[in-house]
């Protein structure tokens, strides 16, 4: 069936599973033709949390865990202490945590800034941080919430309570719990932020 019959469709009417290792091109087309309800299936990330279900919490003698799959979003520029907070707390909260590093690309087009550290080096260290079960790069075109949901299906996503006010994450909030999923935010380490270190690095303060 090619993908143009979906114009005919009622889009509350069917789902779209897409069963492919580079699907990024095909969410966008089907996204173009209407489709609403899109599932992803990729068996690089899929696996790992199957076996993950396995050890479930309590059986090992581990108090039981709020969530099974959490996810965190973030560019990790200058990894610091209110990161590690981040994805610490996170991870006290769910069994198998999986964290978005935005790429290059992504931070000069949303943020509207480069990076003091490339992308393939902010993703080693994320994936080098002991709470972090599986680090992944958000392609540019999929950058949203629901992009992240539609890809790893997770329980719950973590931010820092600086977002907590926004409208935007509120309409993230909504958009998850009409899914069954949760937004949950974690006080913002106000000591530091990447911000606060390149300001000083830019006055030579470090």
């Amino acid at each position: 069936m090619a993908p143009v019959v979906l114009q005919e469709k009622d889009a509350s009417t069917y789902k779209v599973i897409i069963c492919i290792k580079n699907y990024t091109g095909v969410l966008k087309q089907v996204k173009e033709l209407g489709a609403t309800n899109i599932g992803i299936y990729d068996t690089n990330t899929e696996y790992p949390r199957r076996q993950k279900e396995a050890v479930v919490s309590g059986i090992l003698g581990e108090e039981k865990k709020k969530y099974h799959i959490g996810y965190v979003a973030g560019a990790f520029d200058l990894f610091h202490i209110g990161h590690l907070n981040l994805l610490r707390r996170a991870k006290e909260q769910c069994d198998y945590l999986i964290v978005g590093v935005v790429t290059d690309e992504g931070i000069r087009v949303h943020k509207h800034t480069d990076s003091f550290i490339c992308f393939e080096e902010r993703l080693e260290i994320v994936s080098s941080c002991k709470y972090v079960d599986e680090a992944v790069g958000i392609p540019l075109e999929f950058y949203d919430t629901k992009d992240a949901y539609l890809r790893f299906q997770f329980d719950v996503q973590f931010s820092g309570s600086d977002y907590s006010g926004d409208a935007g994450w509120q309409k993230k909030r909504e958009y998850l719990r009409s899914h069954g999923a949760e937004l949950v935010f974690f006080p913002y380490t106000e000591s530091t932020s990447s911000t606060k270190i390149k300001e000083m690095i830019d006055r030579k303060l470090i």
